[in-house]
């Protein structure tokens, strides 16, 4: 089959062999991608129609026990000025979120060990208790399977993730020798079988990823099923052993977008502010290739600059209500509109093969 034929088969069987897959990544051309998107496009808008669904990002702790190579706020990076929110201080996010149309708030931070159970389930507790209609996800890492019960209790409602690779070797390339693959997957079983709705993703272009590695990575989640999807070019940082890589590319990150929607038609799937940062149109492109979601940042313009996992992030400067407004109008130049809605994922029946279990 050549790649086109390939993209149609997708469409219909939501399913691709693995060595189907590595032709497609491989060779595909401007008129594959081409392809590929503008079918990705007319999927979201049968699924969705042309409503963009919101999520407020608050980066609410830069403090991380990881040493992860590609990553601004490593724990080896003496240069990174920490920082803690207070719960005053993410609620203050939420309230300028939910006046301005927020109804998820995505709270992201390090695997900060401060950020006990006990008091990430009092910050969950509180936000659902002053906005029970607005649903919490959650962006922290890897943790137990009692911990992650814990929140669940406590009323959060998505977890994102990413797997980052699903090739141990290039997870080996890309992390110190104490986090390995089997534990992220785990993690994700884990977060699947306790009834989040649960996102993994990659980041295109890191250092040592291959086609045959991406095609892997979409293995992974046509049988993983995730109800969310990130996927953002790879961007460097100045103070971490990756310093000197080359930035990710926007186009393949299209590709695999527009292909991830084909795969998965229901997927909530994130124009990414990486894709922003690369390209000021980025997020547009985005939407275009069949996102979904944007995700404005809602955290304090004093400690955004603070919170760089990647060098020159778009929108650290300015407010979040100036940050809104600018995405809203991006979204009605392409011909899109926001939608005020929880937007949750169209949840399946079952669950992955591997169920997740109390190993950790």
């Amino acid at each position: 089959m050549n790649n086109q034929e390939l993209i149609f088969k997708l469409n219909k069987e939501h399913f691709l062999e693995i060595n189907e897959w590595e032709q497609l990544l491989s060779t595909y051309t401007k008129e594959d991608l081409e392809c590929a998107v503008k079918l990705a496009q007319e999927i979201a808008v049968e699924r969705f129609g042309r409503n963009i669904y919101f999520r407020g990002i608050i980066e609410f702790s830069n403090f991380c026990k990881c040493d992860c190579y590609y990553c601004g706020i490593r724990k080896s990076n003496k240069k990174c000025q920490r920082y803690r929110l207070t719960l005053q201080d993410i609620m203050e996010c939420c309230k300028e979120g939910y006046e301005n149309g927020f109804r998820t708030f995505v709270l992201q931070g390090g695997e900060d060990g401060w950020f006990s159970d006990e008091r990430m389930c009092e910050i969950v507790r509180t936000i659902k208790e002053e906005y029970p209609d607005c649903a919490v996800t959650l962006s922290l890492g890897e943790r137990s399977y009692e911990s992650y019960k814990m929140l669940k209790e406590a009323g959060a409602d998505r977890y994102l993730l990413r797997h980052e690779t699903a090739d141990a070797e290039h997870f080996g390339m890309l992390h110190p020798e104490n986090q390995t693959l089997d534990s992220r997957m785990q993690c994700l079983y884990d977060l699947k079988a306790l009834g989040y709705q649960t996102g993994c993703g990659i980041m295109v272009g890191t250092p040592g990823q291959t086609a045959e590695i991406i095609a892997k990575d979409m293995k992974f989640m046509e049988k993983f099923q995730p109800e969310m999807i990130g996927v953002g070019p790879f961007l460097p940082h100045k103070d971490t052993p990756f310093k000197d890589e080359e930035k990710g590319s926007v186009e393949l990150t299209l590709l695999i977008l527009a292909l991830c929607r084909i795969m998965l038609p229901d997927v909530l799937l994130p124009a990414t502010t990486a894709l922003g940062t690369v390209e000021s149109d980025g997020r547009k492109q985005g939407v275009l290739a069949g996102c979904n979601v944007v995700m404005p940042n809602l955290s304090p313009v004093s400690v955004r600059k603070k919170y760089m996992l990647y060098d020159e992030k778009a929108g650290t400067e300015i407010s979040a209500a100036e940050g809104i407004a600018l995405l809203t109008e991006q979204m009605k130049e392409i011909g899109y509109e926001v939608k005020v809605d929880r937007g949750d994922a169209i949840l399946k029946a079952s669950l992955p093969e591997t169920e997740g279990k109390e190993t950790k």
